[in-house]
């Protein structure tokens, strides 16, 4: 699973819950994966998100809904791989054949000393895409570097 998503060093699914049974194919699922911010060390993002069963999810041919939920937490010391910059996009994963992405973008919140996450789908739904959000302050100590 984590090759889906370009970008981040280290993933890890935590586990899922079955949300519907299916007869043929796969149930559908919640599932939850852990992911290590590849340019910060210590943050770890999880994200949770809905996995579609059946024969077409699991032939990975079924369009996953565009609903998230992200938590990103410090899980040890924070430091920095190089600097960053003020936003950009950290992972994505497709969730359907065509178009579709689940995208998580870092922003730095300077004048907090704060990063900010942001999971959303590329994907209308209703007019407005699906989004979550997370924010990890960083120890004043530890100033973030901008590019």
């Amino acid at each position: 699973m984590g090759s889906l998503f370009s970008g981040w060093a280290a993933s890890e699914t935590i586990g899922s819950v079955d949300t519907a049974f299916i007869l043929l194919g796969p149930d559908h699922k919640v599932v939850v994966d852990a992911y290590d911010d590849p340019k910060v060390r210590g943050i770890t993002c999880y994200v949770s998100r809905a996995k579609t069963g059946g024969i077409q999810g699991g032939l990975g041919l079924a369009e996953d809904k565009a609903e998230a939920s992200i938590a990103c937490r410090q899980v040890g010391p924070i430091s920095f791989v190089k600097p960053l910059k003020q936003q950009e996009e950290v992972f994505n994963q497709s969730l359907s054949v065509l178009f579709k992405k689940l995208r998580v973008v870092r922003m730095v919140d300077k004048q907090r000393n704060t990063l900010v996450y942001l999971t959303y789908s590329d994907k209308l739904v209703d007019g407005s895409p699906k989004n979550g959000i997370t924010a990890v302050p960083v120890d004043r100590a530890n100033t973030i570097p901008l590019q």
